[in-house]
């Protein structure tokens, strides 16, 4: 079980790092993709904070994948109201 929390973890980071690699690249497309990546990867590291009882960090993961998916949310209603009102941007 400790082999697969650890897993977890490493892949948490590494997606949150190729998000982080995304946003450097300033392309639209790959911006959506980051958000999503951010997403996964904060939740797979506060998986494995929260198994090795690292409660400071655990938090700190768990709202930045709050943040994630607030941001999500934002830019889902955003993309139907301009699909509505047929935006060009």
């Amino acid at each position: 079980m400790r082999t697969l929390i650890d897993i977890l973890g490493w892949s948490g980071s590494g997606l949150i790092i190729l998000a982080y690699a995304l946003t450097l690249i300033q392309n639209r497309k790959y911006l959506d993709y980051g958000k999503y990546l951010n997403l996964l990867g904060g939740l797979l590291i506060a998986i494995n904070c929260y198994y090795y009882n690292a409660i400071p960090p655990f938090v700190t993961n768990l709202l930045w994948s709050v943040i994630a998916t607030l941001t999500l949310y934002k830019s889902r209603n955003k993309k139907e109201k301009c699909n509505k009102a047929q935006c060009l941007s």
